[in-house]
This record gives C-alpha cells, sequence and structure tokens, in this order.
C-alpha cells in the first residue's frame, strides 16, 4: 500500500496548542492563525477506521479549498492559504458547538428514521408518503450536536439550540441564513457538473472580531451527498437504487459487515484491496464533483513535505 497519513506530532514555530479531531488535525500558532492538516483517516459513524486511505486527506482540502473560494462572495470564510495539498491556514475561530445539517431529499441518516416510522426530525415535521430519496418540497435543515472525539453527534432542533443556549437567537438566524445560501450555491455549482447536491452539512465559527464565518470543509464526499441527475427521475420512479457520490458507500460496506458504530461491535478488518478501491472511488468523486483532473502530491514522506510547506508559509507569512 501507498504511504499515508494518519497521525501527526508537529511542534511549529509559536505553537500554542493541537486538536486531533477525527479526520482532521489543528495546529494554532500565536493564538492567531490556524494550521489545519487534512489526515488520510477515514471516520464513519464518528468511528475512525484502523487503516488511512491513500490521498483521501489531498482530495477533501482541495475541494474545501476550491469551494471556499466560490463561496466566499455569499458567506466569509476562514480561509487565508493553502501551503500543502493537505493543509489549509486560517483566521482563528471559536467554533460553534453544532453542525448545520441541510437535506434537500430524504436521503441516508434521513431515510433511516423515516423508514422507522419517525415523522419529525429535528422539530422539522416530515409529511406522509415519501419514498428513500424523493426531494423534499424546499430544503430542511436538521442541525446535530458537535461533540468531542469519541461521542456521537446528536440530531438536535432548532428549539433545543436556542432554550439550551447553545448559539444565541441573533446567531443561530445567521447560521440558518448562511447555510440555505450555501446550499443554493452548491447545488447551482453541482448542477453544471451533472450532479444533484442531496445533502450537506457545514460548520461556523466566530473570530475575534465577532464575525461568523464557514469553517472547516465545504461540499466534500465526507461532508455531503451527491446524486448522478441523469436517470434520477427514472430510477425514483421504478424504486431503484441511486447513483450516488459520497462516503455513503463506505457505511453501506460497514453495515454489510454488521457495524455501525454501536456498543459492542468491532470495525471489520479492510483489505489492502478493499483500501485500494476506496482511495479510487475518492479520486472518482474529486474528478466528478469538481470536473478536473485529480493530480496526485507526492507521498515517499507525506510528514516531511507538509512540515516544509508549512514552515515555509510561517517563514514569509
Amino acid at each position: 500500500m501507498m504511504n499515508t497519513i494518519t497521525k501527526t506530532n508537529f511542534k511549529f514555530p509559536n505553537q500554542t496548542s493541537v486538536y486531533h479531531g477525527k479526520v482532521r488535525e489543528v495546529y494554532t500558532i500565536n493564538d492567531d492563525l490556524l494550521v489545519m492538516i487534512a489526515t488520510d483517516r477515514l471516520s464513519a459513524f464518528d468511528v475512525v477506521m484502523p487503516k488511512g486511505i491513500p490521498y483521501k486527506g489531498q482530495i477533501l482540502n482541495q475541494i474545501a479549498m476550491k469551494f471556499m473560494e466560490q463561496t466566499k462572495d455569499i458567506v466569509p470564510n476562514w480561509l487565508i492559504a493553502s501551503p500543502d495539498p493537505n493543509v489549509s491556514v486560517g483566521k482563528v475561530c471559536d467554533p460553534f458547538k453544532v453542525e448545520m445539517v441541510i437535506r434537500g431529499y430524504l436521503s441516508g441518516h434521513a431515510a433511516r428514521e423515516y423508514a422507522e416510522g419517525k415523522r419529525v426530525l429535528c422539530g422539522v415535521a416530515l409529511p406522509e408518503g415519501l419514498k428513500e430519496n424523493d426531494a423534499f418540497e424546499k430544503p430542511i435543515i436538521t442541525p446535530s450536536t458537535k461533540e468531542d472525539l469519541g461521542l456521537h453527534d446528536e440530531d438536535i432542533s432548532r428549539e433545543d439550540i436556542l432554550s439550551r443556549g447553545i448559539v444565541s437567537e441573533e446567531d443561530y438566524l445567521v447560521l440558518e441564513k448562511y447555510t440555505h445560501a450555501l446550499y443554493k450555491r452548491g447545488t447551482e455549482i453541482a448542477d453544471k457538473q451533472g450532479l444533484i447536491l442531496v445533502d450537506t452539512k457545514y460548520e461556523f465559527g466566530k473570530t475575534k472580531d465577532g464575525e461568523i464565518v464557514l469553517i472547516d470543509e465545504i461540499h466534500t464526499p465526507d461532508s455531503s451527498r451527491y446524486f448522478y441527475k441523469d436517470g434520477y427521475e427514472e430510477r425514483q420512479k421504478n424504486g431503484e437504487a441511486q447513483k450516488q457520490l459520497s462516503k455513503e458507500f463506505v457505511r453501506q460496506w460497514l453495515i454489510g459487515n454488521g457495524f455501525q458504530g454501536k456498543e459492542g461491535q468491532e470495525v471489520p478488518m479492510m483489505s489492502d484491496e478493499y483500501i485500494q478501491t476506496v482511495s479510487d472511488r475518492y479520486i472518482e468523486l474529486y474528478e466528478n464533483i469538481l470536473g478536473e483532473k485529480f493530480v496526485k502530491a507526492p507521498v515517499s514522506n507525506i510528514e516531511e513535505r507538509i512540515e516544509q510547506n508549512v514552515l515555509n508559509f510561517l517563514q514569509h507569512y
């Protein structure tokens, strides 16, 4: 198997703290800059898989970078630069403790809940008679809590977020407005690629100046689900599964192998052959979502490459 980066332990000049997330590692410099490294770790059902996926970190970072660029005119974001294919550098932010999930279709988690008979999701009433992957009349926001590593994010309603004081009403109105605007733009961009942006999640933070900005990733296959537009209607009419671009194929493989992140379940062994197919699928996702060829960064010594590129950036920043 190719080299992957699954953990880092850098000591950058003026480094004040480091946070190890499910997939990203975030280094704070001078309490002013964030250096976010997208590793090749794979997370599903809030559990990090034992093996890394070649090029996954580069793919996620570069997709997020391009979409941040394509949406900064409607929603401000935290990004300053990308000194390495796996790295984004941006402003220090205080993250909101919610993930803003927006859904245009009854898919994934929402479809699983609906199939169990639930007709209210995160305080949003769902109509009767929907089939999996049907479009909603208009997109719905179904937030989840943003938990620390090892804990499951939980569905939460707008009312609970406000009553528990997780986010103030004034700020939450901005989060909702930004979420709808980003989803609309993402839908338009996907449409040009012959894709449907089914659902996605956004994370926001507040800068030291009090500005609410988009942080983390945007419209990547880890945070979003895409369908191929061509044949969507026909597949729905015939009750067939939709052709999709997302991490859902990994979730389905795990479910098929008896794992959904529940207590007592063990992560099934992923062979090198299967890992390679996952890497290939991520490259396919990149090329379809962005409509451009994926260029593999050198991986003979990823840690050294990243460290050198970040040090060069910090020296000249």
